[in-house]
């Protein structure tokens, strides 16, 4: 059951509401091909080049999700000095996002990922092979305490924050200790998703793994139901949360809290998925926002199930409007 004049109030409250993101800050490269010919040099295809988009993702992608979804952002992370970093920043900034608080790296590159899609001029063009350009997974000592600054000299004006972990180095041990001390002396909302340090973090608010992820911290499968339990009991004990959301892809979602019963949320929406590609970030993005307006966990993942079938309806990546959450909502039997 959906009161869906409470959900409008929690959309309409976003507007209000200013988030800080630390993470990994990624470039998504999209470049478009036209399926020319087979060469003559390899049995590889030969694309003629049509466009070349570029799009925040990684953490960067959570702050897109953010300001779209009507919220301040505090971007914290680290990018290059490189032109691939200027047009991040450019991107940042044009949305309204200020970017002092972002580490420009003196010499480095950012992390980007370039994504190859083909197809002929009248068909849908498919991802054929993607390139990743990758930071190493460590900052120097300097770049660790101006990130800790960035972090300290803001997070007390915020009303969350959310932790984007993909594992690219801006979230080291003397970051994650940081943020588990904050979390200890604050009632502070704090939004975990980390690819592989999950439990590396202790006392802050919920977090939101997917499924895979979750069996790889647990080595255990959660194809059945049978472990569901046990994998929610788990995480809430070792992270000390107050809640968790599992993504479970065409399976929904599962939240789980101190004391209570799992609650299992339908998909929404179709099971018919354009692309994956940032889902989660939309997912946390919307979860963090409707615990600040003061919506239950569960509540506030029934607003995040929403948003999350709806972004996967679209081709890359991707966000969801205030306008749009709320037209969905709106539009619930």
């Amino acid at each position: 059951m959906f009161d869906k004049d409470r959900l409008l109030s929690a959309i309409d409250g976003f507007a209000a509401k200013k988030i800080m993101i630390i993470g990994d800050i990624i470039a998504d490269e999209y470049v478009y091909g036209l399926t020319s010919r087979v060469s003559r040099e390899a049995p590889v295809l030969i694309l003629k080049f049509d466009s070349q988009t570029i799009s925040l993702g990684g953490a960067g992608n959570a702050m897109n999700n953010i300001r779209a979804l009507g919220a301040a952002v505090v971007p914290v992370g680290v990018i290059g000095d490189d032109p691939m970093g200027d047009d991040l920043v450019n991107i940042l900034e044009g949305k309204g996002i200020d970017t002092k608080t972002i580490v420009r790296l003196k010499g480095g590159h950012t992390t980007t990922k370039t994504r190859i899609l083909a197809g002929s001029l009248h068909t849908t063009k498919q991802q054929v092979i993607r390139i990743d350009k990758e930071n190493p997974a460590y900052y120097d000592d300097d770049t660790v305490d101006r990130l800790i600054q960035n972090v300290s000299e803001n997070i007390d004006g915020v009303d969350g924050v959310i932790i984007s972990d993909y594992n690219y180095g801006v979230l080291p041990e003397r970051v994650i200790e940081y943020i588990n001390d904050y979390a200890k002396k604050s009632d502070k909302v704090i939004a975990v998703d980390s690819r592989h340090n999950l439990f590396k973090f202790k006392n802050i608010s919920t977090i939101t793994p997917n499924e895979p992820e979750v069996e790889e911290l647990l080595q255990l499968s959660l194809e059945g139901n049978e472990h569901i339990p046990f994998a929610g009991e788990k995480l809430l004990s070792e992270i000390e949360c107050d809640s968790a959301l599992i993504t479970r892809g065409k399976k929904g979602m599962v939240v789980f809290e101190k004391d209570a019963a799992p609650v299992d949320i339908p998909i929404y929406g179709s099971d018919e998925v354009a692309d994956v590609t940032g889902a989660g970030d939309t997912v946390i993005s919307t979860f963090i926002l409707g615990l600040v307006t003061e919506l239950s966990p569960v509540t506030a993942a029934k607003l995040s199930n929403i948003a999350g079938g709806m972004v996967v309806m679209k081709s890359g990546t991707a966000v969801v409007t205030s306008r749009e959450l709320k037209t969905a909502v709106k539009s619930l039997s």
